[in-house]
């Protein structure tokens, strides 16, 4: 929900990206705030979409989507409908786009 927040002030990857490089130390909506600070966001603005929740619907529909998909981790992507699960190498990805591609003739 905090990414969302932070993308209401075009700061999405950003704080995303500094979420994952420490995510333990992130344990209150201060924390959250704090690291919006960071990023030069309006901290008032941040807090209030956060204490609002403003996000929680949407993120509540990804969640069930994404079970309704069978994704239970992260990193998951889906190439034409071809689950492929984990971090994986190019040739992971390859092997399957071009069996798509060829399937497609």
């Amino acid at each position: 929900m905090a990414a969302e927040c932070a993308d209401e002030q075009g700061a999405f990857w950003e704080y995303h990206d500094a979420i994952f490089e420490d995510p333990r130390s992130l344990n209150s909506v201060d924390d959250y705030v704090e690291l919006a600070a960071r990023f030069d966001l309006d901290t008032d603005e941040f807090r209030t979409c956060l204490e609002e929740e403003r996000y929680r619907e949407e993120l509540i529909n990804d969640f069930n989507d994404a079970r309704a998909y069978g994704v239970t981790g992260t990193p998951t992507f889906f190439i034409n409908g071809v689950r492929l699960v984990g971090a994986q190498p190019l040739a992971a990805f390859q092997a399957i786009i071009d069996e798509e591609l060829a399937n497609a003739d």
